[in-house]
């Protein structure tokens, strides 16, 4: 459902700035070891956790992401932790 446009407000509901968020990262398998690039999604808010299986051994991780002015900080564990 949309709001009326007197009812939006862009900086409460996309807080992270200016539009230069970061939207990848590289991290390390916990399975493999591998390196794998990953796409984020900042609108997704500043705090994120969701599962997502790695594209070289295809083992699932829980991948958490936190923002800070726009900067990710990405970590990935196996999932059964």
């Amino acid at each position: 459902m949309r709001l009326p446009d007197d009812e939006f407000d862009l900086d409460a509901d996309f807080p992270l700035g200016d539009g230069s968020a970061d939207l990848g990262a590289t991290v390390q398998c916990p399975y493999c070891g591998e390196e794998v690039e990953i796409t984020l999604d900042p609108g997704s808010g500043e705090s994120q956790q969701y599962v997502e299986d790695c594209e070289v051994c295809c083992n699932p991780w829980r991948v958490s992401v936190s923002y800070h002015e726009g900067q990710a900080d990405v970590s990935v564990t196996p999932l059964d932790e």
